[in-house]
């Protein structure tokens, strides 16, 4: 990499200024925050694009999906599973490279556009007096200047629409909002032990039951019905762009304010991914025949391990493909998200959403630099008391890898790696310690009074 000096004198002024506003307590216009991260991307863009060096997966996998949609061809199967994800984003590549902006700039522009979005979109997630503050210290996060301008990688889109969807469920009011408010396993139980299996069973999905009380329309019910899907068309958007977002929805389902709306919300966010890849052959030239393929690849994840956290010590610090290794981690993903989502669900959903996030950093055996950026918007706009050393020890990972490594030859940079992907379960502590382990439970924040058929005010005890 030829500018590795210049970015990294960026990216380290960056976050002294981000330390020093979190000292100071500056609280810039949104404006001043907005146009201070156009500022730093759009410099680090020019340099990464007219760098001798560029990612391997950037032009060897993006581009041809790119040129694909051009050429009228599906960008799935033309780019040899290259992109192995529905084809939104190589429709904005076959735009821009249509009107004749050379691929440098041209896929770099999707990221950072979005990366630029964000920005007031963590200040609308953080809510409250600091929000300015929130938006300055994402503007300048040099992971995500590395992530969107260097590696030029889709996550800023995946969160972009990501973090829209977690805005437009939340709603009006209060930023911090309380997650699961009823204790519907305790109300199961006590209804089993009051009335059996027989007596229970109809009162939580029989007529008059939980279930059924909780579909019923009640006040503002088109309103909340509008922000559901609103809010699911924006999360079927981000999964349009990584399948990973599907961590997300669980947190924006909380956020809204009843089941009729979270049922909504669900439909929009699966109707999204399948009305691009139902016109395929519309968009993309893709073939009825082709289509099974095209899912097929999307499918299809090598396993490859070795690059973060435990795994390198099982491989040697090399890649691998280990198929025990990954089955074995993306059980230990499973087991982990579902306990944390059982032990942060009364905490603000975008805390439970941290805390997924952070786990799933810490349980994984496959992850590139690139995943790190999943909960920096929500950690830079709720941090915890350990926040700025997990951003700060992410950064400084993620950028051996893109300034440091990148000096070196492909021998050079695989003698690199070995010691480099091994360094990163130092961070699997620290990344553990950024969980918001003293916010499990919000205090009831004042609001509307929940509507009726309210999934709050369901009684399995009450009489059909």
């Amino acid at each position: 990499m030829d500018y590795a000096v210049l970015t990294g004198i960026v990216l380290v002024t960056g976050v002294v200024l981000a330390l020093v506003a979190q000292w100071r307590d500056w609280r810039p216009p949104l404006l001043v925050a907005v146009l201070v991260g156009i500022a730093v991307r759009v410099l680090i863009m020019y340099t990464s694009a007219i760098d001798s060096w560029q990612p391997v997966d950037f032009m060897e996998s993006f581009k041809p999906a790119g040129e694909a949609v051009l050429r009228g061809e599906d960008p799935v199967l033309a780019s040899e599973g290259g992109w192995h994800f529905l084809p939104t984003i190589p429709y904005a590549y076959g735009i821009l490279l249509w009107l004749g902006i050379p691929w440098e700039y041209a896929g770099r522009l999707v990221t950072v556009v979005a990366d630029i979005v964000l920005i007031p979109l963590v200040a609308k997630l953080a809510g409250g007096p600091k929000a300015s503050l929130r938006a300055l210290q994402y503007a300048l996060n040099p992971l995500a200047l590395m992530v969107a301008c260097i590696h030029g990688q889709v996550e800023p889109v995946a969160l972009v629409f990501g973090v829209a969807a977690f805005v437009v469920a939340r709603g009006p009011g209060a930023p911090e909002r309380p997650g699961m408010t009823t204790d519907v396993i305790a109300r199961v139980r006590a209804g089993l032990a009051a009335h059996g299996v027989r007596g229970a069973v109809p009162r939580v999905i029989g007529r008059g039951g939980m279930v059924h009380r909780s579909l019923l329309p009640g006040e503002d019910d088109r309103a909340h019905l509008r922000r559901g899907a609103l809010a699911g068309l924006l999360m079927g958007l981000a999964l349009c762009a990584k399948s990973w977002p599907i961590w997300l929805i669980p947190g924006m389902l909380l956020l809204l304010p009843n089941l009729r709306a979270r049922v909504a919300a669900l439909f929009a966010t699966g109707l999204v991914p399948v009305f691009f890849l139902v016109t395929l052959p519309v968009f993309a030239g893709t073939s009825l025949d082709q289509i099974p393929a095209v899912i097929h690849t999307i499918q299809d994840i090598r396993p490859i391990v070795g690059e973060w956290g435990w795994t390198p010590w099982l491989t040697e610090g090399q890649w691998a493909l280990r198929p025990d290794l990954a089955s074995f981690g993306t059980k230990l993903i499973y087991v982990s998200v579902v306990a944390a989502v059982l032990y942060w669900r009364r905490a603000d959903p975008v805390d439970m959403t941290i805390a997924v996030l952070l786990v799933f950093m810490v349980m994984t055996p496959r992850l590139g630099a690139q995943y790190l950026m999943w909960f920096m918007p929500f950690l830079v706009a709720r941090p915890t008391r350990f926040a700025w050393p997990a951003i700060i020890g992410a950064s400084l990972w993620a950028g051996y890898g893109y300034l440091y490594m990148t000096q070196f030859d492909f021998n050079g940079w695989w003698l690199q790696h070995a010691d480099w992907s091994r360094a990163s379960i130092l961070l699997l502590p620290i990344l553990a310690l950024a969980m918001p382990w003293g916010r499990r439970r919000v205090a009831t924040v004042p609001g509307p009074a929940p509507s009726q058929g309210s999934s709050d005010d369901s009684r399995i005890t009450s009489p059909a």
